[in-house]
Formats: structure tokens, sequence, C-alpha cells
């Protein structure tokens, strides 16, 4: 299970050996360790239709970029307005995913981060929280090839060793 935790500059970290960033998150916090119902209402934050998807995937790829840039690549890629730009960013900078200093905009979390917390998400709504049962329902019906299986110990021995 991740918690996510207050550092002494008042931004939140995730604490599972998974997120490298310390600053994608900055929720409020009390005494600094978010309530499952807080960690629940950060993850649905981290939702991305399809759209914002697009238009996340041309942050990632081409961070860190002006946003200016930004906005000329939206154009070219999603035939979006200036205005369409700015509004997709401001919202997906205040759900704590990507940030615009000085006209410099950069990912607050990296896809690999995003998808381990939509993931995480998953496993926590429809498995209550139980990775296993989630690797049981998976293989159910994908058979894991043999490679699949090796990189997987591998992952629990490293877990084992830490």
């Amino acid at each position: 299970m991740t918690f996510l935790y207050k550092n002494s500059s008042g931004v939140f970290f995730a604490k599972n050996g998974l997120t490298k960033r310390s600053n994608h998150c900055r929720l409020k916090s009390r005494n600094g360790l978010l309530t499952l119902d807080q960690r629940r209402k950060h993850m649905d934050e981290l939702k991305l239709g399809v759209v914002e998807g697009k238009f996340a995937d041309i942050i990632w790829e081409n961070e860190p970029l002006s946003s200016g840039m930004l906005v000329k690549l939206c154009e070219q890629k999603l035939e979006w307005k200036k205005s369409t730009t700015y509004t997709m960013l401001k919202r997906l900078c205040e759900r704590g995913i990507f940030q615009n200093e000085n006209g410099v905009v950069t990912a607050l979390m990296s896809k690999e981060e995003f998808g381990a917390a939509q993931s995480e998400k998953i496993i926590e709504d429809n498995f209550d929280g139980s990775l296993p049962a989630f690797i049981a329902a998976f293989a159910s019906r994908k058979k894991l090839s043999k490679k699949d299986v090796e990189e997987i110990q591998k992952m629990i021995d490293k877990m084992k060793e830490d």
C-alpha cells in the first residue's frame, strides 16, 4: 500500500519505492499522512480522459517545453486554439500532474508514475487492495509467458531484499 507523506517543505510524496519525484502531489493534511478518503480523492483527480491523455503525452514526450511551444504542438497535433491549450494545462496543473513555472511546462509526475498510480487505483477499487488477487484474476484470463513469470519473480526477489 502506498502512503503519501509530507516533507519539511509541506510537499507530499509517495512512499512505496516507486516514486522518485517528491513534489508531484500538493495536498494538505493536518498531520502529514493522508487518510484513505483523501488518497481516494487524489487518485480520482489523476484520471485522464482520452483527450487529456493525448495532451499529457505531448507534454511527457517533449518536456521541458515552453508554454508557447506547447501551444504550437497542440495546434498541430490536436487542432486546438491557444485558449484551449491553456485551459487544459491549468486543469492538469491543478490536479498535480504538471506545472507551468515562468512559462516552462514540466511534469510533476512521470508517465510511469502516473501509470503506477492508475494501477494502484484499479487494484484498490476492484480487488480490495490485493495485488495477489489482481494477478490471479489477470492470469486466469491471459496465460503468463515464461518471460513474464521470470520478470515477476525477479521483482518479488528484489522486494524481499529491500
